[in-house]
């Protein structure tokens, strides 16, 4: 084979694997594509239809009256609160074992560790649910009060359930950087900690972020463990404290959307708008902090 037969085929290879990557890529922007516009078209219409001030402000979620109502305020304010419980519980743990992970483990400890954190994340919701509700319900109602099934249980549990993808993506970014960074920091003067926390750690921000929203979204989505250990009960009050219960957004739908159908069954399709526009929200935020932050 001659020189330009051998330019010939790397080129063709080369074409092909563009190829190749733009479709895998079309693909995934195609999935989200047809999702938004299933959501949207069978949602809004909904929303329309019930008034959107009191679909997003109503307290009152009754499908059988006559006529319905159908308002997601509670459902709302419940998931925000789960989520804000979640990130409280699971944030600092997960970006403080990252940087352990990253900059203070001992090697033979880390290849421990690390299958360990990899483990946890490939554990089903429902085993999950099913730990939160022999576990965290117990102690919950035993040091807290209540009777355990609350939000503060589902928070724990969450925020249990965000500390494999904030652990993994975090050491990721923290191993990322320059290691002169790191080295300059400690020819400055500074200690391996303060050059870990106060130099590495900001460095390596965008990366971080990152971790915390992708562990937001899995937070706000979650619903079988959610539902076992605080949303499998008829919640349709506003929620008022962490000790008491609370219906998600996510439980609401898969509570009753098996057995809904004409204008019940498009309220539950238009809840599924109002969560899809929280997690756009979400990822338009951290777009917005990270160009702030010029990272």
């Amino acid at each position: 084979m001659g020189k330009r037969s051998l330019v010939l085929v790397i080129a063709d290879k080369e074409i092909a694997a563009k190829i190749l990557f733009a479709l895998s890529a079309s693909a995934a922007i195609l999935a989200v594509g047809l999702i938004c516009v299933f959501l949207f078209m069978q949602g809004l219409p909904a929303i329309w239809n019930i008034g959107i001030i009191n679909f997003l402000t109503g307290t009152s979620w009754r499908p059988t009256w006559d006529p319905p109502l159908y308002g997601i305020l509670p459902m709302i304010v419940g998931s925000l609160y789960v989520t804000a419980g979640a990130i409280l519980f699971g944030v600092p743990i997960g970006i403080f074992a990252a940087v352990f992970m990253a900059k203070f483990c001992p090697s033979p400890v880390h290849k421990i560790l690390k299958p360990a954190i990899n483990l946890l994340a490939g554990i089903p919701s429902v085993v999950y649910g099913y730990f939160g509700m022999v576990v965290l319900v117990p102690f919950v109602r035993e040091n807290f009060g209540g009777n355990g099934n609350s939000i503060l249980t589902a928070s724990i549990l969450l925020g249990m359930m965000i500390l494999p993808t904030i652990i993994t993506i975090s050491e990721s970014a923290i191993r990322a950087i320059s290691p002169e960074i790191y080295e300059g920091a400690i020819a400055l003067g500074a200690s391996h900690e303060n050059a870990s926390f106060r130099v590495v750690l900001p460095a390596a921000k965008s990366g971080v972020m990152a971790a915390v929203i992708l562990g937001i979204g899995r937070a706000i989505g979650e619903t079988m463990a959610v539902r076992m250990v605080a949303g499998n009960q008829a919640v349709l009050r506003m929620p008022h404290e962490f000790l008491s219960g609370a219906r998600t957004l996510t439980t609401n739908v898969v509570l009753e959307l098996g057995d809904a159908y004409g204008g019940h069954r498009a309220a539950l399709i238009a809840t599924g708008v109002v969560l899809f526009v929280f997690i756009l929200l979400i990822n338009a935020l951290f777009s917005m902090l990270k160009k702030k932050g010029g990272a």
